[in-house]
């Protein structure tokens, strides 16, 4: 919900805190809900909270949002790769590939991280880009979970913190940017229901 209200309140820009982790100040192309993204090994997709095509300077930007307010990154690499099925095995070498972590990489990171930021490499590919980024939009007052994120970022040589954003360049000559991005604890209400926001 809190997700959903801060974009439809940004008419069709950037949610605030979003277009602060991109300079210059980047223009929104167009988004999309729920946006389901196929990965290698198995059938089952990496659905991104927001998918964005964001333009900054030069740059069009394929961006995966994932949205977060007190819920953790899911499963780590140790708990989702135990016993690990032929298709496990090749989405976590995939991943590790594009992203240039060794196979198969620290155990105590989150899965979701990786295959968030896989859809977001993916997609860029697709559109004939040479930018991808995956951003947490965190409306947690408190930023929970961020040093799963940290780690995330550090096995990527980036160091970062909340509402800053950094970035890499992929073995495939990709340049990847990480951001946190913390959402406006507003949105967290109903607002359609209190009367604050109308759409």
């Amino acid at each position: 919900m809190a997700t959903a209200q801060s974009w439809q309140a940004a008419n069709g820009t950037l949610p605030r805190e979003v277009a602060c982790l991109f300079d210059p100040e980047p223009e929104l192309l167009f988004a999309i809900p729920e946006h389901k993204v196929p990965l290698p090994g198995g059938t089952r997709e990496s659905q991104c909270d927001v998918f964005a095509l964001i333009r900054s300077g030069p740059r069009t930007i394929a961006a995966a949002i994932e949205a977060k307010v007190n819920e953790p990154f899911g499963e780590t690499i140790e708990t989702w790769y135990q016993s690990p099925t032929n298709g496990r095995k090749e989405r976590l070498a995939a991943l590790c590939t594009w992203l240039g972590l060794p196979f198969p990489c620290d155990p105590a990171l989150r899965y979701q991280l990786l295959h968030r930021t896989g859809a977001a490499v993916v997609e860029a590919h697709r559109f004939g880009l040479g930018h991808a980024a995956m951003i947490v939009q965190s409306f947690s007052p408190d930023a929970r979970w961020i040093e799963d994120f940290q780690m995330f970022t550090s096995a990527l040589g980036l160091t970062l913190d909340r509402d800053q954003s950094a970035t890499c360049r992929l073995p495939c000559g990709l340049e990847l940017t990480l951001g946190w991005a913390s959402g406006d604890p507003m949105f967290l209400k109903d607002l359609t229901e209190v009367g604050t926001w109308t759409g």
